[in-house]
């Protein structure tokens, strides 16, 4: 039996370039006691891929060159040497990689019961991490209150479509920022947003001052630069800004800056807070059935982008980083059972 994996042959310098990952092929070996093999169905691709190929400070030891690329992954148990799992369990591996097939010891594997009623699909994406970070960045950080202006960037994203929803939930009343006409109608016209902004379009400042015009309470924040420093240099006072990504930065070496104008975050009492997902987990329980709840009720939707191939994984990458994902991003590695 073999397996492919996506090997990191060099750190990327800006945009990630061919060379930079390197699929190869290798024989799957045999198992130890305590130990499954589990076939990769659905890889996820994320922003923080591009943090982790490269050298800078991050919440996670960077991937080493040489070392198969760290991805999470959903998959079936395809073969078993341990009594907690069998052929057939659907599992994630904690130490999930961009690779057909991953070895794990039980320990380091996650039983998982998908929803008979959702696709498996929704365990990636709204039921998964990316559902998670919306829901704690959301309501433990950003606080949205019944009438409260709250804006999103990367708003027709995984995350920030399902934040921006849950901000609407709550009463809030939620702009998004999106790239594209198109994505800015799906916002308004099936999220249910109060307006969209085009960030393609130019005047984003302009576009805020209308829409906003008694300012921003909460911002959550996926994309840092010149659309963090726009939104910052109109919150409130005692406004919120959880920090889930800055996208717009991760092709560059160095430094990341921050909003233009810090002192407002004194003046105004701003609350900035980074979150990762993984700081949440032992409460993942807790927002995995609500989010389920709201699917179900129809009050939260999503939507998720399918690459076929595991051979497809670098170059659909690419997609985050220019607007060219519809939903969360995933690659079929194999069929799903």
């Amino acid at each position: 039996m073999k397996n492919r994996q996506w090997v990191l042959r060099r750190r990327p310098e800006s945009d990630i370039e061919p060379g930079d990952l390197e699929l190869r092929e290798s024989d799957v070996r045999p198992l130890a006691d305590g130990e499954v093999l589990c076939r990769n169905i659905y890889l996820s691709l994320d922003p923080t891929n591009r943090i982790w190929m490269s050298g800078r400070d991050q919440y996670l030891p960077p991937v080493e060159v040489g070392a198969v690329m760290r991805g999470g992954v959903i998959g079936v148990v395809e073969q078993s040497r341990s009594q907690r799992f069998r052929v057939g369990d659907i599992v994630k591996p904690v130490f999930g990689a961009w690779e057909h097939y991953t070895i794990a010891g039980e320990k380091a594997m996650r039983p998982h019961k998908p929803a008979p009623d959702l696709p498996l699909t929704a365990q990636m994406s709204v039921l998964g991490s990316t559902g998670m970070t919306a829901y704690f960045g959301m309501l433990d950080i950003g606080r949205p209150k019944p009438g409260e202006t709250v804006v999103v960037s990367a708003a027709a994203g995984a995350v920030g479509s399902i934040a921006a929803q849950i901000a609407k939930i709550k009463g809030a009343r939620v702009i998004g920022i999106a790239g594209g006409r198109a994505k800015c109608d799906w916002l308004v016209n099936e999220l249910g947003l109060d307006g969209a902004i085009d960030y393609k379009a130019g005047d984003i400042g302009g576009a805020l001052d209308r829409l906003c015009p008694n300012g921003v309470d909460v911002n959550f924040e996926n994309v840092g630069g010149r659309i963090m420093s726009e939104v910052v240099a109109r919150m409130n006072d005692f406004g919120r800004m959880p920090l889930c990504g800055m996208i717009s930065t991760y092709n560059n070496e160095g430094a990341i800056p921050g909003p233009e104008d810090f002192g407002r975050v004194l003046m105004h009492r701003l609350l900035i807070q980074g979150f990762i997902v993984i700081d949440y987990l032992p409460r993942g329980g807790e927002a995995l059935d609500q989010l389920a709840e709201w699917v179900r009720a129809g009050k939260l939707k999503w939507k998720a982008h399918v690459v076929d191939g595991l051979e497809n994984a670098a170059e659909a990458l690419g997609l985050l980083f220019s607007g060219g994902n519809d939903g969360k991003l995933l690659v079929r590695v194999s069929p799903e059972p």
